[in-house]
């Protein structure tokens, strides 16, 4: 039987009465694939598909697998450094021929995460399982990437910056950021928000489901429905913006809303660096 029949014969198993030893062993081949990037939670899409992405949900499903069979452990350094977890949702072990540089300082990566040759983690950051991060990509200090996120090639991650993790529920699509996109320091990027390729997405920018994005250049609002998340177009320069309150106490006291807008789009000769100082000027 594949990977993929026996996680979908285990996954609505009663745990106490699974073959224990015979859904480990499904869970810890998954994990196989997960690390070296062969297997992932969400993958491109063929054709003219409206995200550009689907959810595989037998992934998804392997990896809560694996949550609920697990036994808390202490895995503890020493009597000072503490830590309690899941015997199945161990750490990543990296060497140096993965060609990830790992700087030192205190990340976590979970097994169950792919990181690609040129990945570049700097302290603390933490990359939780069923992610996937392609070549060049640099990982800052105090970023998150979370359970399931698809992270593309060359992106740079900024400090304090939050990819969104998308475990539950299954048919959840991840937050996805493709190729070649920035994203400054301390932003959210989440609930499956798709940030296309080449974006740059400035400090402080936050993007949630329920979060509308307003297109200056194009003068359109891009907000979610029940089948499509929030999708940043390609190129996109997006900033933290505001806009006013049209209700009787917000006039009378001057209130308005947080929202991000797109300011302007990418030329392709023009860096991220170039064109979002330009555009916070």
């Amino acid at each position: 039987m594949i990977l993929r029949d026996r996680i979908e014969l285990f996954y609505p198993q009663d745990i106490s009465k699974i073959d224990r030893q015979q859904a480990l062993q499904t869970f810890n081949e998954l994990k196989f694939f997960l690390n070296n990037g062969e297997v992932r939670s969400a993958s491109p899409a063929d054709g003219n598909h409206a995200i550009g992405w689907v959810v595989n949900e037998w992934v998804k499903k392997g990896i809560l697998l694996g949550f609920r069979l697990g036994e808390m452990k202490d895995v503890s350094l020493d009597e000072h450094f503490r830590f309690f977890d899941k015997t199945t949702l161990t750490l990543k072990k990296v060497t140096e021929d993965s060609g990830v540089r790992i700087v030192p300082g205190g990340t976590s990566i979970r097994d169950g995460a792919y990181l690609a040759q040129g990945t570049i983690v700097m302290p603390p950051a933490y990359i939780n399982i069923g992610s996937y991060v392609d070549e060049g990509t640099m990982i800052d200090s105090h970023a998150l990437v979370g359970s399931c996120a698809q992270i593309g090639k060359r992106v740079h991650l900024s400090a304090a910056s939050q990819i969104g993790g998308v475990l539950e529920p299954i048919g959840a699509l991840p937050v996805i950021i493709e190729d070649n996109v920035f994203i400054g320091g301390n932003c959210g990027i989440y609930e499956g928000t798709v940030v296309k390729k080449n974006v740059v997405i400035a400090t402080g920018v936050h993007i949630t489901r329920s979060t509308p994005v307003y297109d200056l250049v194009n003068n359109t609002i891009i907000r979610s429905s029940k089948e499509l998340p929030i999708i940043i177009p390609e190129g996109a320069v997006v900033i933290p913006g505001s806009r006013a309150i049209d209700q009787p106490f917000a006039k009378q006291n001057h209130l308005s809303a947080y929202t991000p807008l797109i300011v302007k789009y990418r030329d392709a000769s023009t860096d991220a660096a170039t064109v979002l100082e330009a555009s916070l000027r």
